[in-house]
């Protein structure tokens, strides 16, 4: 089976919830930025793959075309929670990978409204209240901080900290929805959404769009594109298994940590190999819990992580130098190729002021609670 590249990536920059144009033209302006960035054109893609959640009608990936160019390629549109992006770009890679195309663009799209996370969608008849408080997602990840609070002492000042640093990271990104520094007191001192999340340390609801064009390697190097690609070394895709225990809250954790163990399986690494992550900060709580989903850090340790400076810009493994969805912004459907945008700019060395030094491995994760958790592990190549 062929390796798979990255040869053409972009996004455009995040903005404020329903002031983006209809989301087809959002689709397509990405679609047109990640064709330009490998110098192709639609006429050069023989699939499409279109993540939207669907808020904004059917079949979005044909109405991205209608924009680009109708050729007639087969078009999948994807929805998963959280993870539509990243596996609308999964899509792509498989197929490449069992040797059916060799050239396909991967779109995600969103325009969110205001209000939750989460908020605006039929719950498929999960009740609104659970066993222990709101099912809403700020409610959910409340708990799940809470309960590692519980066991190993983390504290509301080492979960604020996480909204620091992201939100210091996204002011040298100026694709990112804000760019403010926030200090501690601030976050801290913010209006209580659900204990112990602030407003600051919620993710943004805005409306956005990545693209990006995947290729095999047999393709690659017949356009000479090897230089500015970056190999997939690891896609995975995973839903949370049957567990034998008492239902008090979501299980925000097990599916992240199957995928994690696979991916690095995969990729023939390990989480010590990783030089840069963008992982899925919904709320500050569920950055520290990935930290350890992710094998960065030992359970009982990710505390003591964000203490130690270790997942800042400069530090021994970088988090969401993006500004991460607390301060970039998640658009459901867009933000998985948006993290894969990220870790790609890195990798090629072209992040600017961000930039993180001799970065060879970058992780991605994005989870969907119902449940979806997608990890991808890439690879400078030149």
């Amino acid at each position: 089976m062929s390796d798979v590249y990255v040869v053409g990536i972009d996004m455009i920059k995040f903005m404020k919830a329903g002031s983006g144009p209809a989301v087809e033209l959002l689709g397509a302006q990405a679609a047109l930025m990640a064709l330009d960035d490998c110098g192709l054109k639609i006429q050069d893609m023989e699939a499409l793959y279109c993540g939207n959640l669907g808020q904004a009608g059917a079949m979005v990936g044909q109405r991205v075309l209608q924009q680009i160019g109708q050729t007639g390629i087969p078009v999948v549109n994807c929805a998963n929670a959280c993870a539509t992006g990243a596996t609308a770009f999964r899509e792509g890679w498989m197929a490449i990978k069992a040797g059916v195309y060799d050239t396909v663009l991967a779109v995600g799209v969103e325009k969110m409204g205001g209000g939750l996370l989460g908020g605006g969608g039929g719950g498929g008849g999960i009740p609104k209240e659970g066993l222990l408080g709101s099912m809403t997602m700020p409610a959910v990840f409340a708990e799940a901080g809470q309960e590692h609070a519980r066991k190993y002492g983390t504290t509301f000042e080492q979960f604020a900290k996480v909204s620091v640093k992201n939100h210091h990271h996204s002011t040298l990104n100026p694709k990112a929805m804000y760019q403010i520094e926030t200090p501690l007191e601030t976050v801290m001192g913010a209006e209580m959404i659900a204990y112990p999340n602030t407003k600051l340390m919620c993710s943004v609801n805005v409306d956005g769009s990545a693209a990006a064009v995947l290729m095999s390697e047999k393709k690659v190097k017949a356009l000479g594109l090897m230089k500015r690609a970056v190999r997939v070394k690891a896609s995975v895709l995973t839903s949370d298994p049957w567990q034998e225990r008492d239902l008090v809250m979501p299980d925000v954790n097990t599916c992240t940590r199957l995928a994690a163990k696979k991916a690095y399986e995969m990729a023939g690494v390990s989480a010590q190999d990783i030089n840069l992550v963008e992982l899925h900060d919904c709320f500050a709580t569920a950055e520290i819990l990935h930290y350890e989903n992710l094998g960065l850090c030992g359970d009982g340790e990710a505390g003591h992580m964000i203490d130690s400076g270790a997942t800042a810009l400069g530090g021994k493994v970088p988090v969401n130098v993006s500004g991460g969805l607390l301060s970039k912004g998640h658009p459901l459907g867009a933000t998985g190729i948006a993290n894969v945008y990220e870790v790609a700019t890195h990798l090629r060395g072209e992040a600017g002021k961000r930039q993180v030094a001799n970065a060879r491995l970058g992780m991605t994760h994005v989870i969907g609670l119902g449940s979806a958790c997608a990890i991808h592990i890439l690879e400078k190549v030149a």
